[in-house]
Formats: structure tokens, sequence, C-alpha cells
């Protein structure tokens, strides 16, 4: 029997993003597929502002740039909203294949220690004290043992059916066609959310020589696990469109649904769930392999934490408390743009509307800042405006040089950031987990989106996820071992030094 710390189901990139994330705290993953092998399919088709941030932060992002497209816009509903302004390194929908997110994070994965088990699916599981004992099927049955199991193993989970958590929502009204081809004629440029009497179509070049072509059809829904033959889907694209583009060719037909669900609990004693395991919704916005990657970097350093035993088995609790709001707001968005892209004069009437709105900043920003991401904030220690949100990816310069915040995250641990000379409050009894960084920093203000421009704290505690846990704009240090001990763990007394002080010499930091 196969003993290991934690066991994740599902390689796509929730899967792979959470493996690498455990492996770079040094914890012993097993990450099974129940496929015989990846499929290749192109799927997903872009990634936004505050996923590309957090690659970045792991040295990741690099690659996929390169392989992307910048598209400085997105879309609510079908309506333009230009992200142009955003502020962040990555004012931009990077247009990037699902397919090749995920052979950059299986190459991560793999080289951190966590290939994927093929063929190797999670047939059940007994949760006991002592953790999970997971059965696995496939062409090589065995049982592991874990200290916890993830289920990432998409909307129809094997792990979250095993678990008996429920899943409601609201039921499919529309039908989704999907069919990335070749066109012999094809249009003289590229075209989304185009208009039509039942339904609306795109046509978009993702890669020189081959479209992605979609057809929204309302009112008309598949049986759930029927196929869609590429037929099928040139008739109903025909029908929208009025041509097939001389389409041929296919490398993938899909089908999918408006239906919105999400997990009523994130976790069931030694079991979590992540990514479309937990929540499934209409892919209006792109916003789903966001969210599962979102998912999987805000539940790995917790899992990590607990198991070294910095933190306490509550630290856990907070993944749900965190992700569960912002995927039911996903969910609840994703339902606004589906009645949005109803066909009809009274939808028309509000789509000019909307448009109208969007055509001023503050709506704007408050729906692509919200479809992006950026304007997260969790629940956390003190009353700095700033507290919750994520770190934006400032300058900074230290004794070695010059350095960006998000490459000072690649350790994946928690960071004390020290301003311009501010003194290092005490971190007796958390040296061991915490990094200390002193940097000169020339902002005087970080701008959070959402909020706006904020005088730049003095002291910032960073959690490894890149959000802030807590701040103080002067040498102060009130509320920080609150916050510590919420996100790092109990002090540890056998740290401490001299009067409960801390000398120089004894803290992990960069000048």
């Amino acid at each position: 029997m196969i003993t290991t710390e934690v066991v994740i189901a599902g390689s796509g990139p929730t899967g792979l993003m959470l493996a690498h994330e455990l492996r770079l705290a040094g914890i012993a993953v097993e990450l099974l597929d129940a496929l015989p092998a990846r499929t290749g399919e192109s799927r997903a088709g872009g990634i936004h502002a505050r996923s590309m941030e957090l690659l970045d932060q792991r040295g990741l992002l690099d690659g996929l740039l390169t392989q992307g497209r910048r598209v400085d816009s997105g879309h609510f509903g079908g309506i333009p909203l230009d992200f142009g302004d955003f502020p962040t390194r990555y004012p931009f929908t990077l247009a990037v294949l699902q397919s090749r997110i995920e052979a950059e994070l299986d190459l991560a994965a793999t080289a951190s220690g966590a290939p994927v088990r093929w063929d190797s699916p999670v047939t059940g599981f007994r949760d006991d004290a002592a953790g999970v004992l997971i059965d696995v099927g496939g062409g090589r049955p065995r049982r592991i043992r874990a200290r916890y199991l993830v289920g990432c193993d998409g909307g129809r989970s094997t792990v979250r059916k095993l678990a008996g958590i429920g899943f409601g929502g609201t039921d499919a009204t529309v039908t989704g066609m999907l069919a990335d081809v070749e066109l012999a004629a094809p249009p003289a440029r590229s075209f989304f959310g185009t208009r039509g009497s039942t339904g609306d179509f795109s046509a978009i070049e993702f890669e020189p020589g081959w479209y992605r072509l979609m057809a929204q059809c309302h009112d008309r829904v598949l049986p759930r696990g029927s196929e869609l033959t590429f037929e099928q889907f040139r008739s109903a694209f025909t029908e929208l469109a009025g041509t097939d583009f001389g389409m041929h060719s296919p490398r993938w037909v899909t089908h999918y649904s408006d239906a919105a669900r999400q997990a009523e609990r994130y976790r069931a004693g030694h079991v979590f769930l992540a990514g479309d395991a937990a929540h499934i919704h209409y892919p209006a916005g792109g916003q789903g392999q966001n969210l599962g990657l979102q998912d999987a970097a805000n539940l790995g350093w917790k899992l990590a934490a607990v198991l070294r035993h910095d933190a306490a088995d509550t630290l856990l609790d907070t993944y749900e408390s965190e992700r569960h709001p912002v995927a039911a707001r996903v969910l609840q968005n994703t339902r606004a743009q589906t009645a949005l892209q109803r066909p009809g004069a009274h939808t028309d009437a509000l789509r000019d509307t909307l448009s109208e709105l969007i055509g001023t900043d503050s709506v704007r920003h408050r729906l692509g800042f919200m479809i992006t991401a950026l304007d997260i904030r969790y629940d956390c220690t003190g009353d700095h405006p700033l507290t919750g949100r994520r770190i934006p990816d400032v300058d900074l310069v230290t004794a070695t040089g010059p350095v960006r915040m998000y490459e000072l995250l690649r350790c994946a641990r928690p960071i004390l950031l020290v301003r311009n000379g501010t003194g290092i409050p005490d971190l007796a009894g958390w040296q061991d987990r915490v990094e200390v960084v002193c940097a000169q920093d020339t902002n005087v203000e970080w701008t959070a989106p959402g909020v706006g421009a904020v005088a730049a704290p003095a002291c910032t505690l960073i959690r490894p996820d890149g959000y802030i846990a807590w701040a103080a704009d002067g040498s102060g240090a009130s509320g920080l071992t609150a916050a510590l001990t919420a996100w790092a763990g109990p002090e540890h007394r056998g740290f401490l030094t001299g009067e409960n002080s801390l000398d120089d010499s004894a803290v992990q930091h960069r000048n």
C-alpha cells in the first residue's frame, strides 16, 4: 500500500497547479487521473489578470506569454470591457489554450516530483482519524493511504459524489456548441457574440489556419451526456449565421450549458473539492479555468502549513470560507450574462442600456475587476484598507538589487515586507516560517482594484498566495501577532531569544 500526504484526483489545470504548490513546500503528492493519457483537447481559451499574477508568483508565466496572444479586453454578456487601464502588469486577456496551460503545468509538476499517474480513477475511499484510505482502479488497482484527498476531477466529480456532498443550483436553459475547425472561406475578421434570432454565434481565429466557432442556442437543451456530432454543429451554426464558412477538419467538437451548480461544502473531513468539482457554470467571461487555478493557489499553502505542523487544522476551514463566496459570485454573474445574451427586442434594449453604463469607468471597473478576480478581498486581520486584498507587483530594491514583489513570492512562504528603513517588528516565535524582506520602495501609494490609491504601508505581512494578511502604516505592530497566529500558525516558544526580542542575525531575511 502506498503512503503519501496528499492525493489529488484529476490532472487538469486545477490539479496540476495544486500539485506544484504542494511540492514547492516539500509535501508528498500522488496525482491521479482516470484517463489513459492527456487528450490534447484545446478546451478553455484564455486566462485573466489575477491568474497570470498567480502564475507569475510561481515563475510559471513566461512560457505561456510567448505562446499566447494578448487581447486588451474581455466582455460581460458579450458587451466589450476594456481592461487597458487596470492596475496590474497584465491588463489584458491572454488568449492561450487550456491544453498549452496544462502542458506547462504538467512539466512543472513533474519536475517538482508529482508526475501524473494515468488510468488511475479513484473508485472509493474511507475517511478516518488518520486520514483517507483511497481505492484506485484502472489497470493497476491499489490502495493509497493519505492524510488528505482533493477532488479536482471535474463537474461530474467522483470524489464529490463519494463524499456525499450536495451539488445544488440551476438547470440548463441554453446549449452552447463549440468546434475547433479549419475554414475554406473564413470571415474577414474574427467576431464574437453576433446576435441572431434564436441565439448568438462567434468565429475566433485562435492560431493561424484554424478557428473556434461557437453557437449559443437558447431554449434548446441537449440531454446530459449526449454526444454532439460535427454535422449537428454545422447545422446549428449555419442556422444562426447563414453560412458555415466552409468549415472542415474538426479538431474538437463539444457542447456545454448554462447549468450553474456549486458544492454545498468544499470540505468533508480529510476530503476537499477544487475547480469544476466544486462549481460549474456557463463559460461567460472566461472565468472557469481561472477560478480553479485560484482555488488551488488558496488551498495549496494551507494544506502545506498544516502538514508541516506550522498551523492548526482550523486553517483549512478558511479555504471554504474564502473560496465558496468567490465561486457563488461567479455563478451569479454568469447567470446575469446568460440573460443578457438571450435573443429578442427586450434583451436588445437591456444591452443598449448596459452598454451605455459600461461606458462609464466606475461600471466598467466594477464589472472588469470582478471578471478578472482582481477585486477579491478575503477576511483577514486588521482594518487597513489593503488587508485581505492581493498585493500589487511593486518594484522594490533590496541590498542585492532590484526585484519585483511577485518574484519574492517564488518561495511560496509568508513574507513580512518592511519598507524604506522602517524598524523590523518583533517576530520572535515565527522566524522559522516567515521571511523578512527589507526593501526600498519609491511608491508613495499602492493602487488596489476597487479601492483606488492607498498610502503604501510601512510593514506588510503577505500570505504565500500573494494576499495581504496584515498591514501597518507605521512601525507599530498592533495586530501583527494575531495575524501571524491566524495565517502562519501559533508562536513557537523555542525560538524566543533574550527579553522576547529577536536578534537580527536570527531572522531569515533579505535586506
